[in-house]
């Protein structure tokens, strides 16, 4: 069966599906990822785009298919799942030979290209590479393919409790969201709350309840962008609450411990001023490797990767404090933590006087997950 999009005439839908993956049918995510390509300026209301409605479409596939017209992606067995017609009179050809799976209907012209010959291989928002995906109903069970696309959204270099911690409770709090229409911007908004209840609860000394809403916060940090992409329910207001939350909030903690502790006649003043002149030295680390080498610091070599892992960011200093709270030693945490942030950012001293050595040689920069994508 064929179905004509009602929207400007942008897309034709064929073999459609009710099945519901992450909230929505097939056909109402394409359309959704189609409108988000509009708003970030493609060209979307152009006659010739077919899609399969009973299979489920990496957004950057949706998106690279507006910009190539004459290309037909086809899944792992060679059969068309979408195509954009350069010519409309080959239209009818192509949503035939996409309706019925069969390459051989296709009008000469058109270039047949599987995901990874269509779309880049390096997600470079989530810092990972891998062709984009594309499943097909049918041949996974629902859940499954839930269970895919959630775990494509994670980011693949982060820190060592986003990456090995809190991938499957966050999976079943995703699904909860997506499931009873919690909105990505409410849980970032409830993390928000955590915010301030932890740097309240530190700044009193309440250092058990403060890291409770610390790692609430961390976990729901990880829900909502989550949500939003497996969703594709983000939005420029909600990047800028999340991202923003994110890089204000950890110097308030560290000054609120630093508070709660009983300030300098508890513990050394130089411990909360390195701690606070790392958080802020760290990033301009970070924003001078890209300014000068034009990648981020932590995707340069697989060293660079494996040590963003534990290096002096929010997470890893939270795991140092939980685990000095529970020896009953908060204030020797917190110095571990001014020494851990000062090997860190000697580290990365090192890491950047390496990359303008390597530069001087005449080798550009590559990150090394891009060299084989």
């Amino acid at each position: 069966m064929i179905i004509q999009s009602d929207r400007s005439q942008r897309a034709v839908f064929v073999n459609e599906s009710v099945e519901i993956v992450w909230g929505l049918t097939p056909r109402q995510r394409l359309e959704r990822a189609l409108d988000r390509a509009k708003a970030a300026g493609s060209k979307v209301d152009s006659v010739g785009l077919v899609f399969r409605a009973d299979a489920i479409f990496d957004e950057a596939l949706v998106r690279a298919l507006l910009q190539q017209p004459g290309k037909v992606l086809v899944n792992a067995a060679g059969q068309p799942m979408a195509g954009h017609a350069d010519d409309p009179t080959l239209l009818p050809r192509l949503q035939a030979a996409i309706e019925a799976g069969d390459p051989r209907l296709l009008p000469p012209g058109l270039t047949a290209l599987d995901a990874a010959g269509l779309a880049t291989n390096y997600n470079k928002a989530l810092r990972r590479k891998g062709a984009p995906y594309l499943y097909e109903l049918g041949k996974l069970s629902t859940r499954e393919i839930e269970r895919r696309m959630y775990m494509e959204s994670y980011k693949g270099v982060t820190d060592v409790v986003t990456k090995h911690v809190w991938p499957v409770p966050a999976l079943y709090v995703t699904r909860f969201c997506a499931r009873f229409g919690i909105s990505p911007n409410k849980v970032t908004l409830l993390s928000f709350i955590c915010v301030l209840l932890a740097t309240w609860w530190f700044a009193i000394g309440a250092f058990g309840a403060g890291l409770i809403a610390a790692w609430a916060m961390c976990f729901l940090d990880t829900v909502d962008g989550k949500l939003a992409r497996v969703t594709l329910t983000s939005s420029k207001w909600g990047n800028v609450f999340d991202h923003g939350t994110d890089l204000v909030h950890p110097p308030f903690w560290y000054w609120a411990w630093y508070v709660g502790l009983g300030g300098a006649a508890a513990v050394a003043p130089w411990t909360f001023w390195v701690i606070i002149a790392g958080y802020i030295l760290g990033r301009g680390q970070e924003g001078l490797f890209i300014w000068q080498f034009g990648i981020e610091m932590h995707i340069w070599r697989p060293l660079d990767s494996a040590f963003r892992q534990i290096t002096a960011r929010r997470n890893p200093n939270l795991l140092i404090l939980s685990a000095a709270v529970m020896l009953g030693a908060p204030d020797v945490g917190f110095e571990m933590v001014a020494w851990w942030t000062i090997l860190s950012f000697a580290f990365h001293c090192l890491r950047i006087v390496q990359a303008f050595a390597v530069r001087a040689s005449g080798v550009r920069l590559q990150s090394w997950l891009t060299e084989a994508a």
